[in-house]
């Protein structure tokens, strides 16, 4: 798609120069010969790139209001900047706005054409980018029949015609990111903002400033989190990371609902929705100090638990074949051709959890391509690590120590148990695949101690 480039200059010989020289270079053109039609072409539409004289008709720094004007409709706008009275200062106040470039006349035709294109092909790359992060927010679904997992999705239903706050915890990689960006999709603010600031990974020196933003002594200013998520949600990423004093300033602001941008003196009204995560015990973090208690109860007014992989093993089939047909349709390859009923997908601990899964289905489709006669359960066995099959760590210390008797009651209990799992509880499932009376196998799993599986 060719990029569209507005070119405002109140000197009509160079506004037709520079006019000329990119339409026979391919670029659509707009143009604007005074600071009155620059600005409405600006609230008409934005262009990709924008061409702007520094001085037009109303004062020596027109353009440095227009700047200003598409910088806050747009961050992400290029703006080269050009003037003939040009000094250092101007400069340099023109790129701390966030020009692209700035160039004093007379100017080169090559040099301005370079940083056209440089400036079409920078917005192009980040227009993709926007493009594949839409995508991969609109593309993966929570997955699984598991009780844990309905009602999960059934709260999130219900959450959609409210605003309450939400703390969603449970192991890293279970999909916490995912429920938090389902419960913005099913809610009025779908169409807003949704940001993530991470509490683990914020520099600790500067989480107010990339909280609440912050005003330079040069007047610019910087937003932090809270209003780039205006009317929208903010995702607060393990929030137990954050250090209590900071906790006591976000605190304050779901007390007040507003804040000030540090060094700044207006305050500024909050209208977001907030949602939490943790891998942590928070309960735990509060017992010992570590995390606000009013804080905790003001976070936590609608908590959402989810269980490790593991503990939901009767979802692992699903999400194999989900994860398959997803990973196919985004890299255009040939579905894996996966056996959901390999014994190890149910005895492997998964420590990564779903993130883990989807990592070893992304791992075995593309070692799988074009191949095939490839065993895909011996792709799984090189990938998956032997030490987190569901048998104690001791076990393996001490097997050689183990009678005969022992080590084969040790094997039955847990090769019953992962085919129990993978049967979601089932006895006649079990039975019927493992070759055994259904009473039979009753006594065995008496006799080995197990009660059975949830």
């Amino acid at each position: 798609m060719t990029s569209e480039i507005l070119v405002i200059d109140d000197n009509p010989d160079i506004r037709n120069l520079i006019t000329a020289l990119l339409k026979d270079n391919g670029f659509n053109i707009r143009e604007a010969a005074n600071f009155d039609q620059a600005t409405l072409e600006i609230k008409k539409k934005l262009p990709d790139v924008a061409v702007i004289d520094v001085k037009l008709d109303k004062s020596d720094n027109d353009g440095i209001d227009l700047l200003t004007l598409i910088k806050k409709k747009d961050q992400d706008v290029p703006v080269i900047m050009i003037s003939g009275h040009a000094n250092v200062q101007m400069a340099v106040d023109s790129l701390k706005l966030g020009a692209f470039e700035f160039m004093q006349k007379p100017f080169s035709a090559e040099r301005l054409l370079n940083f056209v294109k440089r400036a079409a092909e920078n917005i192009g790359l980040k227009k993709e980018n926007q493009n594949l992060q839409s995508k991969l927010f609109h593309s993966y679904e929570i997955i699984g029949t598991s009780n844990s997992i309905t009602k999960i999705k059934q709260l999130i239903v219900k959450l959609g015609n409210t605003e309450s706050r939400v703390f969603i915890s449970g192991p890293a990689g279970s999909g916490k990111e995912l429920i938090a960006r389902q419960i913005h999709k099913n809610s009025s603010r779908s169409k807003n903002p949704f940001i993530i600031v991470s509490g683990a990974l914020l520099d600790p020196e500067k989480y107010e400033v990339e909280l609440f933003g912050t005003e330079h002594s040069d007047e610019t200013i910087s937003y932090g989190f809270f209003e780039k998520a205006k009317n929208g949600t903010l995702l607060i990423d393990e929030i137990c990371e954050i250090p209590l004093e900071t906790q006591a300033k976000i605190l304050r602001v779901l007390i007040d609902q507003k804040f000030k941008r540090v060094n700044g003196m207006k305050e500024i009204n909050v209208n977001v929705r907030i949602i939490s995560t943790s891998s942590k015990n928070i309960r735990e973090e509060v017992d010992k100090g570590n995390f606000r208690e009013d804080l905790y109860h003001r976070l936590n007014v609608v908590p959402i638990y989810i269980p490790a992989l593991k503990e939901r093993s009767e979802d692992i089939p699903l999400l194999l074949n989900y994860f398959s047909k997803k990973i196919s349709e985004m890299n255009g390859i040939s579905e894996a051709k996966l056996d959901t009923n390999f014994d190890l997908y149910y005895s492997y601990d998964w420590p990564g959890n779903v993130r883990e899964l989807r990592n070893l289905v992304e791992r075995i489709s593309i070692l799988s391509m074009n191949e095939e006669k490839i065993n895909t359960n011996t792709l799984v066995k090189d990938s998956l690590s032997q030490k987190s099959f569901n048998v104690e760590e001791d076990d393996y210390k001490n097997t050689l120590s183990y009678s005969l008797k022992e080590a084969r009651k040790k094997f039955e209990k847990n090769y019953l148990l992962s085919q129990l799992k993978k049967n979601k509880g089932n006895i006649s499932k079990t039975a019927e695949f493992v070759g055994m009376e259904r009473s039979a196998l009753h006594r065995k799993l008496k006799t080995l101690g197990i009660k059975g599986i949830n």
